[in-house]
């Protein structure tokens, strides 16, 4: 891949580099939480806690990142993970740490995560030309598939088996740098998200974020491409919600090599995250978007059928594959569609209702798995692939639509 800028290889740096240290952390966080508590509502509330920011701070945040210097408050918020890392390391080390003060830093840090994850999309448009959004998009998905998946799992596993507080402190160092770097992105190369506004003209924040939810509300091709992605996600979150269970329960396999298969599964992502523009270029991003999520809803529905765990990881990795065709470029499409200046709100309003959804298709999802561990995916899958099937002309439209303004524009 070709360099897409110095400005784009300080933030794609800055990414790399968190999501080294989130890779550590999803890893160590679990492993700590069992040692402070056997009780399973307490251990399954850490990864509600992961996902609650998103539903309770998307919006505000989004208003933020429309309102400040991009690039510092992504430099802030890999800041103040670093320091809530440090804190956890330091508790960790001195014997003071419990399952409480672990449910506090990890809200905090999802609460960062929310920032630092809005303010990253907010920078492309101003950092890229409309052209390059697939590339600088598929760039930052393989380096967080192969950077969490492949280097910081594994990491955290052999720092925890060193010591338990060593994780933390690398993971502290890493949102440390990668702050350093999100500060540094040259302020020159950067495009002017309020070409069309005073910047003197400072609207009352609460209307701002209003006026996000509006103008989402008013788009309706916008507001049905986000009801669209938030449904299938509801149904894939409930689909997946009881998934270790079923692979290590029903399809029998070892809890020693439950971390190859999903490194196997990442394998998926990573091809579909090189290919993605490639096949955008060749076929159309509209009927690449378009089928990527009809094939992933079905090959859900058709994991439920898996009859050992060879079929299982086979089908799964073709599903990473088309998932992440269907992730970059559905984003490709946001910022393309998204005004500049807006894209901190909308991107905010959007992640509420795709993101916020999905600790209640989990939960709902577990209820269903008490029928049998195939339920969740044959009920996920089968009402995502009738969704994408209803939607896969709607969908040709919105990246039409995408194309079209981009031509418009140039």
């Amino acid at each position: 891949m070709k360099s897409l800028g110095p400005a784009f290889n300080r933030m794609w740096g800055a990414s790399l580099l968190t999501n080294l240290a989130d890779g550590v952390l999803m890893t160590a966080a679990p492993l700590l939480a069992v040692t402070l508590t056997k009780n399973p509502v307490l251990i399954s509330a850490l990864s509600a806690l992961v996902m609650l920011p998103w539903l309770l701070f998307a919006i505000p945040i989004g208003a933020i990142v429309d309102r400040v210097d991009r690039r510092f408050l992504l430099a802030g918020a890999n800041a103040m993970r670093f320091l809530i890392a440090a804190l956890l390391a330091l508790a960790i080390s001195t014997h003071t740490i419990t399952i409480y003060l672990l449910f506090l830093a990890t809200f905090l840090i999802g609460i960062c995560e929310v920032t630092a994850d809005t303010t990253s999309q907010s920078l492309i448009p101003q950092i890229l030309d409309k052209s390059q959004y697939e590339s600088g998009n598929s760039k930052l998905q393989i380096s967080e598939t192969v950077i969490q998946g492949f280097v910081g799992a594994p990491l955290s596993g052999f720092l925890y088996a060193i010591a338990i507080y060593l994780p933390f402190v690398a993971n502290s160092v890493g949102f440390l740098i990668a702050a350093g770097l999100a500060a540094s992105i040259p302020v020159k190369f950067l495009q002017d998200m309020r070409s069309d506004e005073k910047s003197d003209e400072k609207s009352d924040f609460l209307a701002e974020m209003k006026f996000g939810i509006s103008y989402l509300y008013n788009d309706k091709p916008l507001l049905r491409l986000v009801v669209t992605t938030a449904s299938i996600g509801l149904c894939y979150s409930m689909a997946t919600s009881t998934m270790v269970l079923f692979i290590l329960h029903e399809l029998h396999l070892s809890p020693s090599l439950f971390g190859v298969a999903l490194a196997l599964q990442g394998s998926g992502a990573i091809l579909g995250g090189l290919l993605a523009p490639k096949l955008s270029s060749l076929f159309g991003r509209s009927k690449v978007m378009a089928i990527s999520i009809f094939l992933s809803s079905f090959v859900i529905l058709l994991e439920g059928f898996s009859p050992n765990i060879y079929i299982f990881i086979a089908l799964a990795t073709f599903g990473s594959f088309t998932i992440s065709n269907w992730n970059i470029l559905l984003m490709a499409t946001y910022q393309n569609v998204i005004p500049t200046h807006l894209f901190g709100r909308i991107h905010g309003t959007r992640r509420t209702i795709v993101w916020g959804l999905m600790p209640f298709g989990s939960l709902l999802g577990g209820f269903i798995a008490k029928g049998g561990l195939r339920l969740p995916l044959f009920v996920g899958g089968t009402i995502a692939t009738l969704i994408s099937l209803l939607s896969l002309n709607f969908l040709q439209h919105v990246g039409d639509m995408a194309a079209k303004e981009n031509v418009e524009n140039e």
